[in-house]
């Protein structure tokens, strides 16, 4: 990999961008840095493209010149070559961290106070769906690893995703990616049509790796029938975002549903939304955990359980602030504690 092998063997390194032979940018501890490391010539670049793409049985070239991908170890590629690069050939590399993180890596990270993560425990053990949202590199599969490490062993628990990420630690897992077209356009297998296999194939749990196009509607019918207690991520930058995105998705499904009867489909099939935000410094939090409690009118209605409230920056330029309970007790207590599980109310003060 010539010189970006020392930035894939570095592991506070979390992406690599080569933005043609000289401009190499890597991101650590969420903020972006230029390296000092270059490509001697344009065949150097190339041949590195081609080490990439060989084990992947994919070509990238004018005829196709984008490419996305998966490495051995489990990073994400992407790739863009001339005629639509007019710089040079642009690499995109998200390492995958060999490092399993756990809610109490979290805690110790401050990116979740320990009353919140008992209360995502709670909800992952009581079956409720959960959509966790935040923008790019904000932690969403991070954060979907760790929530999907509470559902119970004696599960069965059906996969899906567009790169292979998730990394669950149950021994019951079904798991399922997506296929790109070939050459020819044809052979693609759709995240959609991966939720529709799925449903025949006796889940207890549905975990999709990313919702962005019409599988939404699959989605939220798999969560409507029976599917309960499962979780996915979502591209939003506030819960209402969540929401609003969720249904242009449904839209995108090509079923002409009315506004309305997409937003009752959502008040009644996703009881929880987690915010993931990336701050200023760099630093990841859980910004915000809302309960989705109804539909008043036209308006789905949402009530925050927990915020991170932000009350300024350190002198070394970091976030300080403080993680709060909003006051608001959820709405279904009552049916977990029907399930047997104990709630300490503590957690909400």
């Amino acid at each position: 990999l010539g010189p970006l092998k020392p930035l894939i063997e570095d592991e506070t390194i979390s992406d690599i961008l080569v933005n043609g032979l000289s401009n190499i940018y890597v991101e650590r501890n969420g903020k972006i840095e230029k390296t000092d490391r270059k490509f001697t010539t344009r065949e150097e670049l190339e041949k590195v493209i081609e080490e990439i793409t060989l084990p992947l049985g994919k070509k990238v070239n004018s005829d196709f010149p984008l490419l996305d991908g998966r490495l051995p170890d489990g990073s994400r590629i992407n790739i863009v070559v001339e005629p639509v690069a007019l710089d040079g050939p642009l690499l995109s590399i998200r390492k995958f961290s060999q490092k399993m993180l756990g809610g109490q890596d979290l805690v110790k990270m401050g990116a979740i106070s320990e009353n919140m993560l008992e209360f995502i425990k709670i909800c992952v053990l009581g079956r409720k769906n959960i959509i966790i949202s935040g923008g790019t590199g904000a932690g969403k599969t991070t954060f979907l690893n760790i929530a999907s490490s509470f559902i119970p062993e004696d599960e069965r628990i059906v996969t899906i995703e567009d790169a292979a990420e998730l990394q669950l630690q149950q021994e019951h897992v079904a798991r399922m990616e997506s296929r790109p077209p070939d050459m020819e356009g044809k052979g693609a297998i759709t995240i959609r049509r991966l939720v529709i296999n799925a449903l025949r194939m006796r889940p207890d749990r549905i975990v999709i790796g990313e919702c962005r196009g019409g599988e939404a509607l699959d989605m939220l019918q798999a969560m409507n029938t029976g599917h309960d207690g499962s979780l996915t991520t979502l591209h939003a930058n506030s819960p209402r975002d969540a929401l609003k995105r969720l249904e242009v998705l449904v839209m995108m499904s090509g079923v002409d549903l009315p506004s309305r009867a997409i937003r009752e489909q959502i008040a009644s099939a996703v009881q929880l939304i987690v915010q993931l935000g990336r701050l200023q410094d760099g630093s990841r939090k859980i910004v915000e955990i809302t309960e989705i409690t109804g539909l008043e009118g036209n308006t789905i209605t949402t009530a925050p359980i927990f915020k991170f409230i932000q009350t300024g920056f350190t002198t070394e330029g970091k976030v300080e602030g403080f993680f709060k309970p909003t006051g608001t007790i959820p709405t279904f207590l009552e049916e977990l504690r029907h399930r047997g599980i104990e709630i300490d109310m503590k957690i909400f003060q």
